[in-house]
Parts: C-alpha cells; sequence; structure tokens
C-alpha cells in the first residue's frame, strides 16, 4: 500500500469513471482530494460523500478545465482548504466520435482545449506551486490510442499522442525542481462512456479478442498504477508511460 498521508491531490473528470476510482484510491492511500467536475455535481458530492465516509478528506469543485479562467478555483480550493498541492492527475477528458471527412472545427476546438490545452496550462499553473516546495507529482490520463488509432476518432486520437509528447516535455524542464511528470494510459475500461457498445456481444467478442488478458478493465486497474506515481517510490521515475491494457498493445 502507498502511503499518501499529508499529501493534497487535484483530480480532474473525478465524479465518473476511471476520474472516481482514482480519487477514491488516492483518498484511501491518506491523500486529501480535490474531486473536480465539470456539469454532474451530484456524482461529484457523491464521490466526496464516500471519501469522508471512509475518514478522508475531499471537496468537490466544478470546474471546466478546458477553460483556462476557471483553473484558479481548483488551485485555490487545493490551496484553501488543504494548504499544499502535491499531486495533479489530469484525468478529464472527452471525444466525439466522427469520421475526419465530416470534422467540425468546433468538435477540433474543444477536444483540443479539454484534452490538451487545458491539461498543458493547469499544469503549468500547479507547477508554479510546486516549484515553491520542490516537490510534486504531475500525473497525465492518457490512453493506448496516444499510439494506436482510433476509426472515427482522429482528433481524440491526435490530443492523445499529444499528451505523451507534453508528458516528456514537461518531465524534462520539471526535473531539476523536483517534480516528476508522467503518463498512464489506460486500454479497454468499463466506464459509462463505454458501457453501451460492450454491451453489444459482437462489440465485445471483438475487444476481447485484442486483449491478451481476455478481460475488459475496471476503472480500478488503473488505479494502482496512479498511486505508484503519486507516491515517493516513483521519484525516479521521470516522463514515462505506464500502458494499463492488459497487453492489449502487444497484439
Amino acid at each position: 500500500m502507498f502511503d499518501l498521508r499529508g499529501r493534497a491531490a487535484i483530480v480532474t473528470g473525478a465524479s465518473r469513471g476511471i476520474g472516481r476510482a482514482i480519487a477514491l484510491g488516492l483518498a484511501r492511500a491518506g491523500a486529501s482530494v480535490i474531486v473536480n467536475y465539470a456539469a454532474n455535481r451530484t456524482a461529484a458530492a457523491e464521490v466526496v460523500g464516500e471519501i469522508v465516509a471512509e475518514g478522508g478528506r475531499a471537496i468537490e469543485l466544478q470546474a471546466d478545465v478546458g477553460d483556462l479562467s476557471q483553473h484558479e478555483r481548483l488551485i485555490a480550493a487545493a490551496r484553501d482548504g488543504f494548504g499544499r498541492i502535491d499531486v495533479l492527475v489530469n484525468n478529464a477528458g472527452m471525444t466525439r466520435r466522427e469520421p475526419f471527412l465530416a470534422a467540425t472545427d468546433d468538435a477540433w476546438e474543444r477536444t483540443m482545449n479539454v484534452n490538451l490545452k487545458g491539461v498543458y496550462f493547469l499544469s503549468q499553473a500547479v507547477a508554479r506551486h510546486m516549484v515553491e516546495r520542490r516537490s510534486g507529482k504531475i500525473i497525465n490520463i492518457s490512453s493506448v490510442h496516444d499510439v494506436r488509432p482510433m476509426a472515427d476518432n482522429s482528433i481524440y486520437n491526435i490530443t492523445k499522442a499529444g499528451l505523451v509528447m507534453l508528458t516528456q516535455s514537461l518531465a524534462l524542464e520539471l526535473a531539476e525542481k523536483g517534480i516528476q511528470v508522467n503518463c498512464v494510459s489506460p486500454g479497454a475500461i468499463l466506464t459509462d462512456e463505454t458501457r453501451d457498445r460492450l454491451a453489444d456481444p459482437a462489440h465485445r467478442a471483438r475487444v476481447l479478442a485484442k486483449i491478451p488478458s481476455r478481460r475488459v478493465g475496471e476503472p480500478e486497474d488503473v488505479v494502482g498504477a496512479v498511486l505508484l506515481l503519486s507516491s515517493a517510490a516513483s521519484d525516479y521515475i521521470n516522463g514515462a508511460t505506464l500502458y494499463v491494457d492488459g497487453g492489449m498493445l502487444l497484439q
């Protein structure tokens, strides 16, 4: 078990799916957590309620990470509520399935803002606080589609590939300041976003055929990698991308 007692974390997009599991995992390891959400306050409040019921500390905080003007409220919530920021998990993301020949400027702008621009500038704002203590962990949640493209999702694929280079670039610049920046790339994970498609037996069979482990992952499968990269055990891991995919990329 990784010990994160006394540390404070911000998890974006933490009201459901992988973000929810990460927020709960960090709290169970002892961290105080800002549970960020864009729209679903009820779901975020449920995550906070579960953390508090287990003896942890958490605050739900609405902010659209794709809007740079809203980043300061995330930072202020962590600083005012917990007195520090030790971990930033850039989990919030979006995808809009559409073929390349039908792709729109609106889809490009929105997806880029949430998946890449927002991550870049929120990381910058948080890193400025981490530099003061010469310590911090920034963890970007990407996808296996950062190296393996998904049909009808070219914009999403591009943002995830960019996230890997963003991770490496920030890691290079921040290493001497005591900050590690790493990436976790999940494969097929059962979430609200994937549940309907995976409920189709034919689609599920096609997905399982690509996974040597022969099972679809659960959000909790991603948590261990994030706990490692949030803890002192990863102090010499920097700029890495850890694939949590049941071996999908081996095929």
